[in-house]
């Protein structure tokens, strides 16, 4: 409890951080103690290949530790408040320190290490056989509360090239394959901006740098040559500079902004104008999908239209924290086919991991109107999904839960 203003003493802020900061810590501490005794009291089983997207026995952490029943996972995870995936990351650090690195895993208990740190040596030696992960814990565990990242690698690969030359050698083929691209369209800025960043070849990024500069040129020359650059790289891959941009907005009643489904941001209506004008772009004008229509077909499987409904009304995996988006994602019986409809009403997309944990491991949800997906874990408990598929009520009071 805080102490009132008027008694503060730089003592007692000290000595209530102090107090606060081990609480912590001890807490960090015994869910980590937790996260292994939960995979204990589920441990993976022998896989049934006949049925079909099946949950699987899961291989958390390196060779020789413990596995864990695949539909366990999620219940913890939502539990200490992370996404199925995150809970499984930690689950796996957790038995990689317990089970292969004791040493380090003892004084990460006694406090003399933190949680954190520790997790990062853990996702450094999970690729390593046994005999190397125990040389890792022996050159780390001593060392780890003070050593760099970079020093923890340099460990490892030292321990991997000793105990593991055939895959020293893949990962050294592997490590000059890091060429990526990445166009963030889950973070547009509320101006319609998007990042773009990648690492390239430098055959590739010579030649993409020369079509980008001659692509710039031919632009509006009173255009700043940054702009005109990002205009260009808009357009590669069209020999003949045209381009369909195919965008999904909606405008809401007294809103004068344009909702863009595409990038779950608002744009103003002249910037939409403004994309539409655009020197070479193709503007199709396709028929809107009402959103509240009960559309039905007698198969298992929806409809195109029918899952193009899906995607924009619910936009993201209806499983609690997962952010997964909804054309990524499988149209999932509320009410299972052939018992339920494949209608609108009971149709929800779910990634195939969550999908596969309502089929097969006991898992439910209902959707409910203003709040969400409210799902039932095997166990009873029950998570609201953070997305509201619904509109709000009116704020005429305040809503707690």
């Amino acid at each position: 409890m805080n102490q009132q203003a008027g008694t503060l003493t730089p003592e007692s802020v000290l000595t209530a951080a102090h107090a606060r900061h081990r609480v912590a810590v001890e807490a960090e501490i015994d869910l980590l103690v937790l996260a292994t005794d939960w995979v204990a009291l589920h441990p993976g089983e022998e896989v049934d290949t006949s049925i079909e997207f099946g949950m699987r026995d899961l291989q958390i952490a390196g060779d020789g530790a413990p596995t864990i029943d695949e539909a366990a996972v999620a219940e913890f995870a939502l539990a200490v408040g992370r996404t199925t995936d995150a809970g499984r990351l930690f689950l796996g650090d957790a038995v990689e320190l317990r089970h292969r690195l004791p040493r380090l895993w003892a004084r990460v208990v006694a406090g003399e290490v933190a949680v954190w740190k520790a997790r990062k040596v853990a996702q450094a030696t999970t690729s390593l056989p046994a005999d190397a992960a125990a040389v890792a814990d022996q050159r780390l565990a001593w060392c780890a509360h003070r050593c760099s990242f970079a020093e923890i690698e340099r460990q490892v690969g030292k321990a991997r090239a000793v105990h593991d030359p055939a895959a020293a050698e893949e990962r050294r083929v592997a490590a000059l394959e890091k060429r990526r691209f990445d166009i963030d369209l889950d973070h547009a800025t509320p101006e319609g901006l998007v990042h773009v960043e990648g690492e390239l070849d430098l055959a590739d990024a010579l030649a993409l740098e020369a079509q980008i500069k001659a692509k710039a040129a031919t632009l509006d020359l009173q255009l700043p040559l940054d702009v005109r650059r990002a205009m260009a790289a808009g357009l590669l891959g069209t020999g003949d500079q045209s381009r369909e941009v195919v965008v999904y907005t909606h405008v809401r009643p007294g809103q004068s902004s344009v909702d863009v489904d595409n990038t779950r941001s608002s744009i103003t209506s002249q910037h939409l104008k403004n994309w539409c004008q655009q020197a070479g772009t193709k503007v199709t004008v396709r028929p809107v999908i009402d959103l509240n229509a009960e559309l039905s077909t007698e198969s298992y499987r929806p409809t195109e239209v029918m899952k193009e409904q899906i995607g924009l009304r619910d936009r993201q995996c209806c499983f609690p924290g997962c952010t997964r988006p909804a054309r990524a994602c499988d149209a999932e019986h509320q009410v299972p086919w052939p018992q339920g409809p494949t209608a609108s009403s009971n149709l929800a997309p779910a990634c195939r991991t969550h999908h596969r944990l309502k089929t097969h491991a006991g898992w439910d949800y209902q959707r409910v109107a203003g709040v969400g997906f409210v799902w039932t874990t095997p166990m009873g408990r029950t998570y609201v999904s953070p997305f509201v598929t619904e509109p709000p009520p009116e704020p005429t009071a305040r809503h707690t839960r």
